[in-house]
């Protein structure tokens, strides 16, 4: 039974006329709350074009159409966001079987996108796994059925039990013999039939190198091939039938087609009587490349998903928990938050956590692609997966399931192996009409040998050259499988690509734009000089640290941190200005307490300390002036000097963005001094100063002028800069708002790994380019090799099994990249 929140989606022909059924749509609609809000969306679903009534439910919040015809969800869901409301939206996910080439992802694709309710739907080849956008409570059986109406088979993905899994998933994945076993098996074993079968055929052609005539009798020979053709190859002839059906071809028709027409010419010259004119061989040898061919093909996916598979058997099986003062072993499904879990030396950390009792060295290698082991005490956090070293902790549970650090890595990696790049949706529309193509090429062929030549046994093979050469398998892996051993081995590294999109943008970046606090420096600034205008330090510092106490502001902690030993006076009214200080008041008098731009603002002479401050922010200190400013008058009283070091490998990650070709730029909140002062330290080229936090994405609009642009940052004030990126790049130490907002998320606080997420674009987008220029140029020369007729059959079908193989290879190059972060190279773990 639905509920509200959880509404159905159906959609019921429900007319009589068959060329326009009435479509009936029931969807969930958020924001609702009287009567007002159903009368507007009713009035907007009614004026869409089709649409011949609609009824909204305020109580169970869904709303119902008729049409006349399939309405797009898209449009529908326009219209009520144009109404001021909102659809419920939902994703599920499909495990996908029997796909071979290119063209069954574009038919999946648009069968899933011809279900009512449907927003979008991705189907990537590589992963076998479709992913689709729609209404919220749209049953997955829909989905399902319409997958297995385009000739497919699918089943729902279930990430909650793989998580939970330990025992057979962990297992698994560690050796790398995931659900795929089973079925590679038997195409082991189909493979190996099909070469015992189909050798004694091949090897008579080997007798005619030396002079000796080993041709089988045509019975025999007949008996041989059958069972390769029609058993073995049976695969074919199904895909191809489903594919027909679907009213579309696919890779598996070509080759039916082209080995029918080989195995029905022998066996019409074998009845006819003619022995020296059999094709039995072809036919056979076809089949056979191709086993071959899907065989090496499976085992290079498989190796292409290698870095995922290690991620997953990071996950342990069981915990030793404490409970009640007794310790016992559990599933890891039944961990809870809060629960303290006992780690001894070399097991792995169950669940994100912080250390109760003990300390210990912890490797977080292959979380954070950090090489070495760190050192973890009492009160700090340790992450689920990491391997303890020496010492026993306990540790108390702050996240399980899907909510832990692993989890989530491991979802962002999935994600962007599923999602598609931008270049690989033309790749889908080509494919889309290859199949048709390549058949209507064979007929020319066909019919231009047998016209124009009389020779009609030769037309034939020439006709079937052209089938068997054609492998829209190479254009459909040429893209995911490189996307997927890139975004692999850069979380091995330490880097997380949220999508394939920012994968592709990121090899085309011009210019680097940094924030400075927490990203190129320290984050954790200390107070290194403060100047009183009385001369009384020691009260400067009071207050000043008096109108801070409670905040979490680095500068704030700073101040706190050098006031420790002195009494502070009692601040009241505190209140915050953005972007500029703050405001409070002690003993009778109100203060402020802030950027240069606040002091202007509230009319404070600076002048008798602008040449102090002057040389602070020369030396790289950011500056805090603090004043009163009340109907007393306007009195400056002193300024304060914040230090924030840079971090150490900063110079060098400058440097080698600018060994990539890349411009850098700098854009702070902070004094223009200060911002300066680092920005000579570290080599960076262009400055922007006194940014407040709404400003930055229009400072990052501006650099965008001169070509894309990657912003880095780590706080929730940079949130707007990196959306406004062309790439966004968090760095792993900030906040989630930040990590939410990028398309890269660097797992370790090391600007080095900027420069790093850079040069895997690139590599994975010329590896992109070179495999789509293999598949189309290796097309487009082959097929018009075998039209010419100067190409036999059987090279044509070992050229087409070794296609696809040829991409993947190539494609398996990138899992020798390693990060070039000084002192941060990992020893094999991006293996």
């Amino acid at each position: 039974m639905p509920s509200a929140a959880n509404p159905t989606v159906t959609a019921t022909p429900a007319g009589t006329h068959a060329a326009a059924p009435t479509v009936r749509l029931r969807f969930g609609v958020a924001g609702m709350t009287c009567g007002s809000c159903v009368a507007r969306i009713e009035k907007a679903l009614r004026a869409m074009p089709g649409v011949s009534e609609a009824s909204v439910n305020l109580a169970t919040e869904t709303a119902e159409l008729a049409s006349a015809g399939p309405v797009s969800a898209v449009e529908i869901e326009r219209a009520v966001a144009a109404a001021g409301y909102s659809v419920t939206r939902d994703e599920t996910e499909l495990a996908l079987r029997g796909m071979t080439c290119g063209s069954c992802v574009s038919r999946i694709e648009k069968a899933l996108n011809a279900v009512p309710g449907v927003l979008s739907a991705e189907v990537n080849l590589a992963t076998e796994r479709a992913r689709v956008r729609h209404f919220g409570g749209l049953d997955p059986a829909t989905l399902i059925a319409a997958v297995e109406r385009a000739g497919y088979a699918a089943a729902l993905t279930d990430a909650d039990a793989d998580a939970a899994d330990g025992d057979s998933g962990a297992a698994a994945a560690g050796s790398g013999e995931a659900a795929p076993r089973a079925p590679l098996s038997r195409e082991t074993r189909h493979l190996w039939l099909a070469a015992a079968l189909t050798l004694p055929l091949v090897l008579p052609m080997a007798g005619l190198l030396f002079g000796q005539h080993w041709m089988l009798p045509g019975w025999l020979q007949l008996a041989l091939a059958t069972p390769v053709q029609f058993w073995l190859g049976a695969r074919f002839y199904r895909a191809g039938w489903h594919a027909l059906r679907a009213g579309s071809g696919n890779m598996d028709l070509l080759v039916a087609l082209g080995t029918s027409a080989g195995y029905g010419l022998s066996l019409y010259h074998l009845w006819r009587g003619d022995s020296q004119a059999l094709y039995f061989e072809t036919s056979a040898v076809i089949v056979t490349l191709i086993l071959l061919g899907k065989w090496l093909e499976a085992r290079a996916k498989r190796q292409t998903t290698a870095a995922i598979r290690a991620l997953q058997a990071l996950r342990p099986a069981r915990a030793r928990v404490l409970r009640d003062g007794v310790e016992r072993e559990l599933p890891i499904a039944q961990l809870q938050v809060g629960d303290l879990v006992v780690v001894l030396p070399g097991e792995r950390i169950a669940a994100d956590g912080r250390i109760r009792e003990g300390r210990s060295h912890v490797d977080e290698s292959l979380i954070t692609g950090e090489s070495l082991p760190v050192p973890r005490h009492e009160d700090e956090r340790v992450t689920g997966g990491a391997i303890n070293g020496e010492g026993r902790l306990i540790v108390e549970t702050l996240a399980v399931g899907a909510e832990t650090a692993l989890a989530r890595i491991i979802r962002l990696v999935e994600d962007a192996q599923s999602k598609k790049a931008p270049i690989q949706r033309l790749v889908d529309r080509v494919s889309a009409v290859f199949v048709p193509v390549v058949i209507a090429l064979a007929l020319i062929t066909l019919l231009a040998w047998g016209l124009g030549t009389g020779d009609w046994n030769q037309a034939i093979l020439n006709a079937v050259a052209v089938l068997v050469i054609a492998c829209p398998c190479a254009l459909g892996l040429a893209t995911p499988t490189a996307i997927m051993a890139g975004t692999g081995v850069a979380a091995r590294a330490g880097l997380l690509i949220k999508d394939a999109e920012a994968l592709e943008i990121a090899h085309r970046i011009d210019t680097v734009a940094f924030d400075k606090t927490g990203t190129l420096t320290e984050g954790r600034p200390v107070l290194a000089e403060w100047i009183a205008v009385d001369g009384d330090r020691d009260a400067l510092l009071a207050q000043a640290a008096a109108l801070q106490r409670g905040s979490e502001h680095p500068l704030a902690r700073a101040t706190l941190d050098r006031a420790g030993g002195l009494r502070l006076p009692e601040a009241t009214q505190l209140r915050a200005v953005p972007g500029r200080g703050l405001r409070g008041r002690i003993g009778g008098r109100d203060l402020l307490l802030g950027s240069g731009r606040m002091l202007a603002e509230a009319g404070v002479a600076a002048d008798a300390l602008a040449d102090a401050a002057q040389r602070l922010a020369d030396n790289g200190h950011s500056v805090s002036w603090l004043a009163a400013d009340d109907a007393h008058g306007r009195q400056l009283l002193g300024v304060l000097g914040f230090r924030d070091a840079p971090r150490p490998q900063a110079r060098a990650a400058i440097q080698r963005l600018h060994a990539l070709g890349l411009r850098t730029a700098m854009i702070s909140g902070d004094h223009l001094g200060a911002a300066q002062a680092i920005a000579r330290d570290l080599g960076i080229q262009e400055v922007r100063a006194e940014v407040l936090p709404e400003q930055k994405a229009e400072a990052v609009a501006q650099l965008r002028r001169d070509g894309a642009v990657a912003m880095v940052g780590d706080g929730v004030n940079d949130a707007p800069a990196l959306a406004a990126a062309d790439v966004g790049i968090a760095m792993g130490s900030g906040t989630d708002v930040a990590m939410q907002a990028a398309g890269i998320t660097l797992m370790r606080a090391e600007p080095g790994l900027v420069a790093d997420a850079i040069d895997i674009s690139r590599r994975t987008t010329r590896k992109i380019r070179q495999n789509l220029f293999w598949a189309f140029g290796y097309n487009v020369v082959g097929i018009a090799l075998a039209a010419f007729g100067w190409l036999d059959p059987i090279v044509a079908a070992a050229a087409m099994a070794f296609s696809s193989v040829s991409v993947l290879g190539n494609t398996l190059l990138l899992r020798r990249w390693r990060p070039s972060t000084p002192s941060k190279i990992q020893t094999g773990a991006a293996a």
